[in-house]
């Protein structure tokens, strides 16, 4: 069985509220979780989001488009992922789990598939992406086992919060690969982590739906291309800031 966990609160430090902006009387999550169904290779797919009061409006939404609600810690996310899996109960000996985050509202399903797919066919503990994809294409994928093992063992603060820093920290022990992208797409920003990011999703979905084209990456790409404007809307903000910032307390606090 191949679960879908998407990480998702109301309380971002940096954009708090984000995943319900609302963008055509949608909100962003709404976008997320469609094109994630839309991946042929996933069997159910649960929003986790925290045991907060302030979350309940996320929880409440997503329960009412009919998908599986996990809540869990707030920081800890690592145990959020391992109770969320562990909430479905499953009997089967070969799971795995596709992490994707709240602030990928314009995930590919076919990139999905192809990182299901490379874990699958070539018999892999984790897959990820290049760093080459656009920020805001993330989805990597591991198995049962691993997810328990790192629930176990990870200590740090930074390996509880960031779900997969554990498995990069201890790479020597476990199968892990990418799927690489065939051009550099680094410099492009599709996520929702600043009110510029919103401003860029903003204007993508609605540019896509008033002309009526289809919202995959390659059409997405060539209208950054030819809008500048709205390209540089983002193009400042350091990729991975969560993660540094996360390191840098770590280091702070004498861990």
């Amino acid at each position: 069985m191949v679960v879908v966990i998407v990480q998702a609160r109301m309380g971002s430090s940096r954009l708090p509220g984000k995943v319900m902006k609302n963008v055509l009387g949608r909100p962003l999550i709404s976008y997320l979780l469609e094109r994630v169904s839309r991946a042929k290779k996933v069997d159910k797919i649960i929003l986790a989001t925290t045991s907060k009061t302030e979350d309940n409006v996320l929880a409440d939404y997503a329960n009412s488009i009919g998908h599986d609600v996990f809540r869990g810690s707030e920081d800890d996310v690592l145990s959020r992922y391992y109770e969320a899996f562990k909430s479905i109960g499953s009997n089967d000996n070969e799971n795995a789990i596709v992490r994707i985050t709240g602030d990928c509202p314009l995930v590919e399903p076919k990139l999905i598939d192809k990182v299901i797919d490379k874990y699958i066919d070539e018999d892999m503990d984790y897959v990820a992406l290049t760093p080459d994809f656009a920020e805001g294409l993330d989805v990597e994928i591991f198995s049962e086992s691993l997810l328990n093992q790192a629930f176990n063992e990870a200590k740090l603060p930074s390996e509880r919060e960031h779900v997969a820093l554990f498995f990069h920290n201890n790479s020597k022990f476990f199968k892990m690969s990418r799927v690489e992208n065939d051009v550099d797409d680094s410099h492009y920003r599709i996520t929702v982590d600043e009110l510029e990011d919103f401003g860029v999703i903003k204007s993508i979905i609605e540019y896509f739906d008033k002309n009526n084209l289809k919202l995959n990456f390659k059409n997405i790409k060539h209208y950054l291309d030819t809008h500048q404007e709205i390209f540089n809307l983002n193009a400042h903000i350091l990729r991975n800031e969560g993660l540094k910032r996360s390191l840098e307390r770590e280091v702070e606090n004498g861990f």
